[in-house]
């Protein structure tokens, strides 16, 4: 139950794009790492004595909605062939073949 309203304020907090071709979003990066935060949270606020599982949870969204957006932070597109490329700094398309977008 935590872990869900502590996703749900994450996605709430994050902005997403209108760019139909971004399933890589930063948005979604936060809320799969606020997600996985809370509930490994949850279990170490079980394990550790002192602290609870409300309180490991909301800690474990925290952060890991914080890692999840700003690991990774490229913006992915899908060119015409279906491959797909995220522009650096200098506005060149970087081919990436080991990701899904």
């Amino acid at each position: 139950m935590v872990a869900v309203a502590a996703s749900s304020l994450t996605l709430g907090a994050c902005a997403t794009t209108n760019d139909p071709y971004a399933r890589n979003s930063q948005a979604t990066r936060a809320a799969t790492g606020a997600a996985i935060g809370a509930a490994g949270g949850a279990v170490l606020g079980a394990v550790v004595p002192g602290v609870s599982t409300v309180e490991g949870a909301i800690a474990g969204a925290v952060l890991g909605g914080v890692a999840g957006a700003v690991i990774n932070n490229r913006q992915y597109y899908r060119d015409t062939r279906g491959y797909c490329y995220y522009v650096d700094q200098y506005g060149r398309p970087v081919y990436d073949y080991n990701v899904r977008c």
